[in-house]
């Protein structure tokens, strides 16, 4: 059970705010194109510039390595990174039960990456991020491929793995109505500010 805490923390593109994100909550981030949004999440994982400070479970992130730092602390780009031609050679261990969850078949791990629809990388993505077992989750627009039933099954999973695991969200959405499904509370960034919705 982790939550993530966010002391005078700043971006190139947004002034220093504090946020305090409890185990097993999820926060919904909307804003203009261009606010910040996805370079905010990169912040907190570490791999942009930034001031201030970021806790994970009482660990600050100058305490570790930028790497161990992101195994506890997982981003989920909006577009995401293969390094090998073959799905499964990304995984230490998948499961077909876990494929199904997301409407993949088993035969998933022997798929080329370079065969994949966007839907597809997108739902072996987070599957990829689940599978390291993050604290904290930073999800850049995770259904923006999806079909409606797809979208469906990610909420789900994502609900599901917040409540048992107690991992704090961070989701980047535009849509008003996945907000209301998925968050606990959503925020935006308006004008170089983080703001309550």
């Amino acid at each position: 059970m982790s939550g993530l805490s966010l002391k005078g923390f700043s971006t190139a593109l947004l002034d220093a705010f504090d946020l305090e994100l409890q185990p097993g909550e999820c926060v919904a981030l909307s804003g203009p194109s261009g606010s910040g949004k996805s370079r905010l999440l990169r912040a907190i994982a570490d791999l942009d510039p930034h001031g201030g400070e970021a806790w994970c479970d009482g660990t600050e992130h100058t305490a570790i390595s930028g790497p161990a730092w992101r195994r506890r602390v997982g981003l989920l780009p909006a577009e995401s990174a293969w390094w090998d031609e073959r799905v499964g050679n990304h995984f230490s261990r998948l499961d077909p039960d876990t494929l199904a969850l997301l409407d993949l078949p088993p035969d998933a791990v022997d798929w080329q990456v370079g065969r994949l629809s966007s839907g597809e990388r997108q739902r072996l993505a987070l599957l990829r991020m689940l599978s390291a077992a993050p604290e904290v989750l930073l999800l850049d627009e995770p259904t923006a491929n999806l079909d409606k039933a797809n979208i469906e099954r990610v909420e789900s999973l994502i609900a599901d793995w917040r409540q048992t695991h107690g991992v704090a969200v961070v989701w980047i959405t535009h849509d008003p109505a996945q907000q209301q499904r998925v968050a606990t509370r959503a925020l935006r960034i308006d004008q170089r500010r983080l703001l309550p919705v």
